[in-house]
Order: structure tokens, then sequence, then C-alpha cells
């Protein structure tokens, strides 16, 4: 491949990736919230796990963005992880992750 062809197959690339507004800050802090509430009540208090993993960014590194955005969408089929797509919006889903793997202040 020459550096071209290479330019143009990661500019086509990342005009493909789901790109995620930030929610205002009125949204945010609802979904702060939840991240203490609802996501704190099987992750643990402080999000260093519980019924569910840790979820802090050592824990959270390495692991791909996009298989983190999908366990929060559709959750995880035979264990105590819901699907929050009926509830969550894509920007709100891309922002917890984000917020997650930048070191979410614990509650």
């Amino acid at each position: 491949m020459n550096t071209c062809n290479g330019v143009v197959s990661l500019t086509a690339l990342l005009l493909c990736l789901p790109v995620f507004a930030a929610p205002d800050a009125q949204r945010q802090a609802q979904l702060k919230h939840l991240l203490a509430q609802d996501c704190g009540a099987c992750h643990g208090l402080h999000l260093t796990g519980g019924l569910g993993p840790e979820l802090t960014p050592k824990a959270l590194a390495g692991k791909p963005r996009d298989s983190l955005i999908a366990t929060v969408r559709f959750g995880r089929p035979g264990s105590a992880m819901p699907a929050w797509q009926a509830l969550l919006s894509s920007e709100d889903i891309g922002w917890l992750v984000d917020h997650l793997l930048q070191g979410a202040p614990t509650p």
C-alpha cells in the first residue's frame, strides 16, 4: 500500500466512526447521577466492583471503546447487566463511556 492510499483509507475510517456530541450541563448532571445511583448499585459505590465488574480507568484500559458502548447499549445477556438503549441516547452512552475512561469522579 502506498502512503497516499493509507491516508485515504485512514481518512475514510475516521469519517465512519460515530461522533458523539457532549450533552449539555444539565444532562451531564443527570448522567452523573445515573452513574452513581444506577450503575453504582451493581458496580460499587466507588465503581470499584461489586455484583458487576470494576469501572475504573485501570480496569477499562485496553478494552475497545466500541465494545464498552455496545455493553451499555445492549447489556450482557445472561448477566445482571441491563440494556440501556431504551433510556439513553447514543450521545448519552458515548459520553458515559468516555467519562468512565477518563476517570469518572467517585460519587
